[in-house]
């Protein structure tokens, strides 16, 4: 699939995708235990915004915050006033995956119920984003649960693995590079629906190789 197929894809959902509060809840799980950002934030493939609204609590300078659809992203700026009166977010269409940020640039990198779509080539352009020290955190679902159909499956990439329990889930962190791992299994009990998906909490290594926490 190209990107313009992805990108209308994506814009066919955007009308209601905000009435699916559960990317809401992960989005917060994933900033809640982040420390303060003094700098930049990167929330990648922001979908309407709620990772990138959820880290203005970290009290960045900037959030950049990117997505393929248009229609998703209009969805996200159109909280702006009453969600980030001071214009700390910047919204822009386009691939995610490059980050279109400088290297070791961020102090957090952020994703929210999309690295499905992203695919594990996503991994090498956090590190290269993140200053060393840096905080990642990323939702990814479970091989278990996670059965792709129909026209939608044409849009998970093929070279990830998914996870089956949380240690799988960090290694894939682990793996990439990164140091300070920590998985959990966040799940949302809907009256007839369960989800759940693994939050992943990680920490860029520094050049030598040897993590250095915020």
């Amino acid at each position: 699939m190209n990107d313009e197929s992805r990108a209308a894809f994506f814009d066919s959902t955007a009308e209601h995708y905000d009435e699916d509060t559960f990317h809401a809840s992960v989005a917060e799980a994933l900033v809640e235990p982040l420390p303060d950002a003094p700098g930049l934030v990167l929330d990648v493939a922001t979908g309407t915004g709620f990772a990138a609204y959820a880290a203005l609590r970290l009290k960045p300078a900037r959030v950049l915050a990117v997505d393929l659809s248009p229609a998703m992203v209009a969805r996200a700026e159109a909280k702006t006033p009453t969600q980030d009166p001071d214009g700390r977010i910047e919204w822009r269409v386009g691939p995610a995956v490059p980050m279109p940020a400088e290297d070791h640039s961020a102090d957090v990198v952020l994703c929210a119920s999309s690295l499905h779509f992203l695919g594990a080539v996503a991994f090498a352009d956090w590190l290269r984003v993140l200053k060393p020290g840096g905080r990642l955190a990323f939702s990814v679902v479970s091989g278990a649960r996670f059965k792709p159909s129909g026209p939608f499956a044409g849009f998970v990439p093929r070279d990830l693995s998914f996870p089956l329990d949380e240690a799988g889930a960090a290694a894939l962190a682990s793996s990439a590079g990164f140091a300070d791992v920590s998985a959990r299994t966040f799940t949302v009990d809907g009256g007839d629906r369960v989800r759940s998906v693994f939050l992943v909490h990680a920490t860029a290594p520094d050049l030598s190789g040897a993590a250095t926490p915020l």
